[in-house]
């Protein structure tokens, strides 16, 4: 009994003493000037993606064919955007993006690239931007019915 008294007391002031009650001690001027910056760019507005289409339908294609398309947007937003990754449901589709900041008003596009091979039916795939938006990420859509290879020789 005296034993747990014991370890509860010393326990305790050693919590006691190693409690700093002067928070303001332990914040690194660095750290407070990097939260301003961050602060006055939020109050700027934030960037914004403005795509001139987010799906695009290739039509019906020959299984084999490899068919692209570019998606136009425009930063509408106040600051700088920045698209971190861009990837893809499925390895028969490559995203090409800009890997540059794209300051307010300007216009960049990505490409898009689809090989159908070994796709045959309905290919529906999405592209998943990650980006510095108040989203976070973008999806971008494709898709395209895709004639197989056995039907394309017969029709041959």
């Amino acid at each position: 009994m005296k034993k747990a008294i014991t370890i509860s007391v010393l326990s305790l002031s050693l919590l006691m003493v190693s409690c700093d009650e002067n928070a303001s001690k332990k914040i690194k001027g660095d750290n407070l000037e990097l939260a301003k910056q961050r602060d006055s760019e939020i109050k700027k507005g934030g960037p914004k993606l403005k795509f001139d289409k987010t799906e695009h339908d290739f039509g019906v294609i020959n299984e084999g064919d490899v068919v692209e398309t570019v998606f136009v947007f425009t930063n509408s937003g106040k600051s700088e955007l920045i698209i971190t990754s861009a990837k893809a449901s499925c390895g028969c589709t490559v995203p090409e993006w800009p890997k540059e900041p794209i300051m307010p008003g300007e216009e960049a596009k990505i490409k898009v690239k689809f090989n159908s091979d070994r796709k045959p039916n309905l290919q529906q795939k999405q592209i998943t931007l990650v980006t510095n938006t108040e989203n976070g990420k973008e999806i971008l859509k494709i898709k395209a019915q895709v004639i197989p290879k056995a039907k394309v020789k017969q029709n041959s």
